[in-house]
């Protein structure tokens, strides 16, 4: 028995790659199927099933086009109606691969078709569990995502989760390994751990949604505690991964078409379509096509084109780092966004030198921003979550988080001078391209972050630099 976790860090996802005898199972395939093709291959191994845990809300999974491609069967939980082909399992249905065998327990709550997938191996001895966003480390899955499709309030949802932990995982023995479907940075949880393997024993001591002594009354209202709006593009990728997509392959072709500058400018002239840049923060600051989003492809990516383009049908154009056009149209697919029409051939340089319109962003480093308080009267934007701003922020500084720029957009001042940051300078780039593609002008983007204006002695709440930042 082989055992593989495929962790993706942009979506702190887990997917799962078990092979027995030549026989696999995947479980919560990403959108891309080669890699688990190729590693098959390299088993001299054919792929059996693609277990789904629940309806992904936060990336569009593989499944179909894996299927498609292997000829293995989808596999869903209990209550299920998906519009393509699988196989719905009954709660404490087997399926074997090889040796080994895969349980079927049904654990509703984050969603009412949540499975878990309970492997045993070839003694018959419980070995892990595939949890899917039933259980996390440290968290469990919030139960509003899908509140509206199974006609539940959140309340009720969280009951059932409850029940599911204590009827069906809670019991299984200290020494079987937990493989979530997420870690530390998902929007599908609120306090996950940066781990991505445990022990169920150990969840069991640490995990405040595990207690022993807890009544359903505590869990439910600390589970629905501080749960943040879901990302818009949430319920777009649910639909997609129970209707079916466009095959990965004709997505990538598309979006691989390389534009001269002419090209690209008619492109986006005839199609509306959005530009989209995912260059570096501070190269974007220096040069970019007018109205240009940046969104950096060496940060939380998907999560961020998903929270912040509005549509995953949204024609885009692509601007990146030369060689980086194929990884950005995939990490665009994972989360639903396959209508990339082309990108820039040679990069912003080419449009330059084609003596097209660029426009800039000022961008000034804490120091220089220390330097011009002393002098100035100034308005401070934070553009991080409200948990990061309550924390510790400068002294004075409003929060408007980019998480809903597109709501709070009227409350940026667009006469007074203001001067806006994040906790790294991604998150205040990404709010200075939307703002400046809105027409905004009177602002100053200060990299470097939280962390760079506490070492340049700005004035904080507490005074106290924080030790871990998002970027």
């Amino acid at each position: 028995m082989r055992i593989e976790q495929i962790y993706t860090g942009c979506l702190a996802q887990g997917a799962y790659y078990i092979e027995s005898e030549g026989e696999v199972a995947i479980i919560d395939p990403l959108r891309e199927t080669a890699p688990y093709i190729d590693r098959a291959k390299k088993d001299n191994a054919s792929i059996k099933y693609i277990l789904e845990t629940h309806f992904h809300a936060d990336f569009v999974s593989g499944h179909v086009d894996l299927a498609k491609k292997t000829g293995a069967t989808i596999v869903y939980g209990p209550t299920a109606s998906p519009k393509f082909d699988c196989h719905i399992v009954k709660d404490g249905e087997e399926v074997k691969i090889g040796k080994v065998t895969i349980k079927v327990l049904h654990t509703p709550g984050h969603t009412t078709e949540s499975t878990t997938y309970l492997l045993k191996d070839e003694n018959g001895k419980d070995h892990a569990i595939f949890s899917g966003d039933t259980l996390f480390l440290g968290d469990v899955g919030r139960p509003d995502l899908a509140q509206k499709a199974a006609h539940m309030t959140q309340e009720e949802l969280a009951g059932m989760l409850f029940d599911s932990l204590r009827n069906k995982i809670m019991p299984l023995a200290d020494d079987v390994i937990v493989y979530p479907a997420h870690g530390a940075g998902s929007a599908c949880g609120k306090n996950m751990m940066k781990e991505t393997v445990d022990t169920l024993g150990n969840q069991k001591k640490m995990n405040y949604a595990l207690r022993i002594d807890m009544t359903k009354e505590e869990f439910v209202k600390e589970v629905t505690d501080g749960l943040l709006p879901p990302p818009a593009y949430f319920p777009e990728n649910v639909r997609l991964n129970k209707e079916g997509y466009e095959s990965i392959d004709k997505v990538m072709s598309k979006g691989l078409q390389a534009l001269s500058p002419e090209e690209f400018e008619v492109a986006a002239n005839e199609t509306g379509a959005l530009i989209l840049d995912t260059r570096s923060a501070q190269i974007f600051a220096k040069g970019f096509i007018p109205n240009s989003i940046n969104i950096g492809i060496d940060g939380s990516f998907a999560p961020w084109v998903g929270a912040l383009i509005l549509g995953v049908d949204q024609p885009l154009l692509i601007v990146a780092a030369e060689g980086r056009e194929q990884e950005v149209i995939a990490r665009l697919a994972r989360v639903g966004y396959d209508n990339s029409i082309g990108f820039l051939k040679g990069g912003l340089q080419a449009w330059v030198d084609a003596g097209k319109e660029v426009d800039t962003i000022e961008s000034i480093t804490a120091d220089e921003y220390a330097k011009r308080i002393k002098n100035e009267n100034v308005k401070v934007i934070d553009v991080r979550k409200p948990t990061e701003f309550s924390a510790e922020h400068v002294n004075g500084a409003i929060n408007l988080p980019l998480d809903f720029i597109n709501e709070y957009l009227a409350e940026f001042p667009k006469e007074e001078r203001f001067y806006m940051h994040c906790a790294s300078g991604y998150r205040s780039m990404v709010a200075a391209s939307i703002l400046r593609a809105r027409g905004w002008n009177n602002f100053v983007e200060v990299s470097g972050g939280v962390k760079a204006l506490c070492e340049a002695g700005i004035p904080m709440t507490d005074y106290i630099c924080p030790t871990t930042l998002q970027k």
